[in-house]
């Protein structure tokens, strides 16, 4: 759309091909596994307790801490604008390149954590941690390092968080695990979105320092959890 001359009218437009692409891979997924729970191998001895592990509860709070820290494009596009980091037109261009980048670390990162475990669900969450400084305080070279630290976090937030509670969550309660992990995380992202809408006014600094570290207090909760599922 960019080298088409479009406007943001015509790029919400063509999103439409990948909604129906979406629509029709679940209609085909639906009508060749209708029973979805068949393709996972069953347990000798069901797992039935009512309540969900420990291992979970800290998968979750951990995940809220990410959420908390972890600022959204809104306020990132709109310092790019009010800052002049770049040209309004550019900024769908660093989304972009932010989105590229979480698709590839999901793949990478993904194939990591079958072969390693805990290691490679630390380290892209690591990274992502300092994507703050490189967005809010750097110029274009550093705001592109930024969005890719960003692209990162957000590509192991959408992956490699939804693997590990798969494992220590029963099939049957997976949809309720799911749901209220999701839940739990919007509602920390929304609060941490406030507070730094906020603090973007306050103090830039003080914004990133707020990010950083609650990225970082999920580190531990996250090994942890991990330690906990091993036992």
């Amino acid at each position: 759309m960019l080298y088409l001359r479009g406007g943001y009218q015509s790029a919400f437009a063509v999103l439409l091909i990948s909604a129906l692409l979406c629509l029709s891979t679940l209609i085909i997924a639906r009508v060749s596994h209708p029973h979805p729970d068949e393709l996972e191998k069953k347990s000798a001895q069901p797992f039935r307790a009512k309540r969900f592990s420990r291992p979970y509860w800290l998968y979750l709070a951990a995940g809220a801490l990410i959420a908390a820290g972890f600022a959204d494009f809104a306020l990132i596009a709109f310092h790019f604008q009010r800052a002049a980091i770049v040209g309004q037109s550019m900024i769908p261009a660093l989304y972009a390149v932010a989105m590229a980048m979480g698709a590839l670390s999901s793949l990478v990162f993904g194939r990591l954590l079958d072969q390693f475990g805990m290691p490679a669900l630390l380290l892209p969450f690591l990274l992502s941690a300092f994507f703050a400084p490189f967005v809010f305080l750097g110029r274009l070279n550093m705001a592109l390092i930024g969005m890719v630290l960003w692209g990162i976090g957000l590509g192991a937030q959408d992956s490699l968080l939804k693997a590990v509670l798969a494992d220590v969550v029963p099939p049957k309660r997976r949809s309720t695990a799911f749901g209220l992990f999701d839940t739990g995380f919007g509602i920390a992202r929304f609060v941490g979105s406030v507070v730094m809408g906020w603090l973007y006014d306050k103090s830039v600094p003080s914004l990133i320092l707020l990010s950083v570290l609650l990225q970082l207090a999920a580190l531990p909760v996250l090994f942890f959890a991990g330690r906990l599922e091993q036992e």
